[in-house]
């Protein structure tokens, strides 16, 4: 059974970040795109370089046994320094976990959802903007918010009533046959399959309000776990469901 020490910072402080990856028939899913996420967290947020080859081995090892399923890696900052000083050489925590994968998304992604407005919204940080940080104490407020509604998510904005994500999930909307994706630049999350996206169609990254966003053709959810999810309808704002399958089967979406 992993452990966390007590005085571990990212118990204390929050100071870490990781990642959610699908495991498929014992692989890792865009695990590629996982680790240029945990490098770029590592990057942005000081730590030393992370010894990438010996996480790949024993995740791997982890998924061959999990064969379907959800894991998740956790890297700490690890023991010491003066409160919130960094100590002079920081000794990071890794943690790999388990999981079974939610059995609602597969219903999500043929019959599509539906999306209330947040009352959370997400204020800005841009040096943590698009991290998966550890600290994530937003998000706890919102899926709590989420639960007060009759919708199966929310669709969050921030504090200038821009669209950003949803409460686990990137946003991507199509309109006349253009995709676009919201700036995630002040704050919100880069998810992985995403940036997989946008590596192989063109999205264009803009600015978002709720009026272009429920004036879209179509709306989607999207991450690693869920994949590609329609938005059948947003407060009382209704989309086609049909349209939005038609219209997703024209992007290239690889593994």
């Amino acid at each position: 059974m992993q452990q966390v020490n007590s005085r571990d910072r990212g118990l204390n402080y929050g100071d870490g970040f990781f990642t959610t990856v699908r495991v498929y028939e014992g692989k890792l899913d865009r695990w590629e795109g996982h680790l240029q996420r945990l490098k770029r967290c590592a990057s942005a947020l000081y730590f030393p370089a992370l010894d990438l080859n010996a996480l790949s081995e024993h995740c791997e090892s982890v998924a061959t046994k999990l064969n379907d399923g959800v894991l998740k890696v956790v890297i700490t900052r690890g023991e010491g320094g003066r409160g919130y000083g960094l100590p002079d050489e920081p000794r990071p925590t890794t943690l790999v976990s388990s999981s079974a994968y939610p059995a609602h998304y597969a219903d999500w992604r043929e019959n599509g959802v539906c999306l209330a407005l947040s009352d959370v919204r997400l204020g800005h940080q841009p040096l943590l903007a698009g991290l998966k940080t550890l600290n994530r104490l937003e998000q706890v407020l919102i899926k709590q918010n989420a639960a007060t509604k009759h919708a199966d998510d929310v669709l969050v904005m921030d504090l200038q009533g821009e669209v950003i994500e949803s409460s686990a999930a990137n946003i991507l909307i199509c309109k006349d046959k253009r995709w676009y994706t919201p700036d995630l630049s002040r704050c919100g999350i880069q998810g992985v399959f995403l940036s997989s996206l946008q590596l192989h169609n063109t999205i264009e990254t803009d600015t978002l309000d709720l009026t272009s966003v429920c004036a879209a053709d179509a709306v989607y959810l999207c991450n690693s776990l869920m994949g590609l999810v329609p938005v059948r309808q947003i407060a009382h704002q209704q989309f086609s469901l049909s349209q939005a399958q038609a219209l997703a089967a024209e992007l290239v979406v690889k593994t």
